[in-house]
């Protein structure tokens, strides 16, 4: 009969792929905030169930226990009948909870008995987040990053896309983030991660990168949205070569309004968020902006933003944070076509070599 075996952290990332799946039993609230790379949602409390057995066992060890294994039982029999229905024989699980205790533990059990040769994560996703941030601390200063250095609306992220499509290794940070990076930046319907998603996502994406190669990443301030970028990381981009891209204001323009649609769509959305630079700009300069985007005069809009409120904050980042931007060689995108993009994304290549 088989027992479920005992894993470190350093022998699961060592070898993730020997698993068929792996398989999250904490509830769906933990798991949303973050998670092993690949796992799945197999809870065996839900965030109700999970509230009411803690709150129980302030009082009653013994009854939480009695309630929480009647619970527990019958959601490791769902996901026996619904999510594992159909794994064969040879399936082979790695279990995770909070701490690698009664939750994977159980889980774990059953599908040992099952017949499945089962694994168990020591430490639980405890253990690898503090794993994640050991290596976060490390990771970064094996690479040799290219900034991609520009005003908003040159195109950057554009050309970070095209850079990946080419086979250049890219961490896009915006992407990993769900956030453009400025106060206009949230993206609709599509909320930040956790920090810790966050953090986790930018570890995995390192992890995969070879550091014989460049990476490429776009000039980021120390927050994307809410999300804060490790610190090694943002000391390491702050180190780099920098190629500086350029783009005329009509170009930037064009950009801008294809990149912000949704903003075009729904004005009130934009002028909620435009409401966050009142102490910055002021009622007048701000009231200025807010009529051009309820008259339509959007052209006229974005140039007013970039001129006034981005490019004078970006220049001014730009020689605080960035030591080696004066000598950056510049690729400069004529055009807001994509084959112009795609020019100048194998221009980056060949001058970051």
């Amino acid at each position: 009969m088989r027992e479920p075996q005992t894993v470190t952290i350093t022998e699961v990332l060592a070898s993730l792929e020997q698993y068929d799946a792996i398989l999250d039993a904490r509830s769906p609230a933990e798991f949303a905030e973050d998670r092993l790379p690949g796992a799945i949602s197999t809870p065996v409390l839900d965030d109700e169930e999970r509230a009411r057995v803690g709150t129980l066992h302030k009082h009653s060890p013994f009854e939480a226990r009695r309630i929480g294994a009647a619970l527990v039982a019958r959601n490791i029999a769902r996901v026996l009948e619904t999510t594992l229905a159909d794994r064969p024989p040879a399936f082979r699980p790695l279990v995770y909870c909070w701490r690698g205790g009664n939750r994977s533990g159980a889980l774990a059990t059953v599908l040992a008995r099952v017949g499945w040769r089962t694994s168990v994560l020591a430490g639980g996703y405890r253990e690898f987040r503090r794993e994640v941030l050991v290596q976060l601390a490390e990771q970064p200063r094996r690479f040799r990053f290219v900034v991609l250095a520009g005003r908003t609306g040159s195109g950057k992220s554009a050309i970070l896309k095209r850079l990946a499509a080419h086979g250049a290794q890219v961490l896009d940070l915006e992407a990993l983030a769900h956030h453009r990076g400025s106060v206009l930046g949230p993206l609709p319907s599509l909320p930040q991660p956790s920090q810790r998603q966050f953090d986790s996502r930018i570890w995995s994406a390192l992890r995969g990168f070879d550091p014989s190669r460049p990476v490429f990443v776009e000039s980021e301030s120390k927050k994307v949205g809410e999300r804060h970028v490790p610190d090694v990381l943002i000391e390491s981009m702050r180190a780099a070569g920098c190629v500086r891209i350029e783009a005329p204001l009509d170009v930037r323009t064009a950009l801008l309004l294809d990149e912000y649609r949704h903003f075009v769509d729904e004005p009130p959305v934009l002028l909620r968020q435009l409401d966050l630079l009142r102490p910055l700009h002021g009622h007048d300069k701000i009231g200025g902006w807010a009529t051009l985007a309820r008259t339509g005069q959007w052209d006229e809009f974005v140039r007013a933003m970039l001129q006034e409120h981005y490019d004078p904050a970006y220049d001014r980042s730009m020689r605080r944070n960035f030591g080696r931007i004066d000598d950056a060689p510049t690729v400069t995108l004529r055009e807001a076509r994509d084959e112009a993009i795609d020019e100048a994304a194998v221009e980056v290549i060949a001058r970051a070599g």
